[in-house]
């Protein structure tokens, strides 16, 4: 697998549309730091690590539905691997005018674009949700 956040974004958008309680994912930091992201805006319900029957980390993340829909509309990739994407703050997109989130890699570690703004801090562009 060449890019694994890129699968555990895809993860979680095909249990969003499955409807689907948890969703289950190879553990990794920078996963765990997006499902925090995620879990303080609101869009999942909440995430823990587990160890499966071999031994391997997992990341359980349970998924959040209001009325019956699916709080995350849509999550996309932004910088993948052969294509870097850095942002000053001043220059970063705002997703849906405002509506979704950015969630960005900074040197003060994973936010979202508002608090990037907030704390004059740049970093490379992670993904979108709305």
């Amino acid at each position: 697998m060449t890019d694994p956040i890129s699968d555990f974004l895809t993860r979680l958008r095909n249990a969003a549309k499955a409807r689907l309680d948890e969703c289950v994912n190879p553990h990794s930091t920078l996963k765990s730091s997006i499902a925090a992201v995620l879990k303080n805006e609101g869009y999942i319900s909440g995430y823990s690590d587990s160890v499966d029957g071999q031994g391997h980390k997992t990341l359980v993340v349970k998924m959040k539905y209001v009325d019956g829909a699916s709080a995350i509309t849509g999550i996309t990739r932004v910088s993948t691997p052969g294509r870097r994407l850095y942002f000053r703050y001043t220059e970063i997109p705002r997703v849906l005018n405002g509506l979704g989130i950015g969630i960005l890699s900074t040197s003060k570690g994973l936010m979202k674009d508002a608090d990037c703004r907030r704390n004059r801090a740049g970093g490379e562009m992670i993904c979108n949700v709305w």
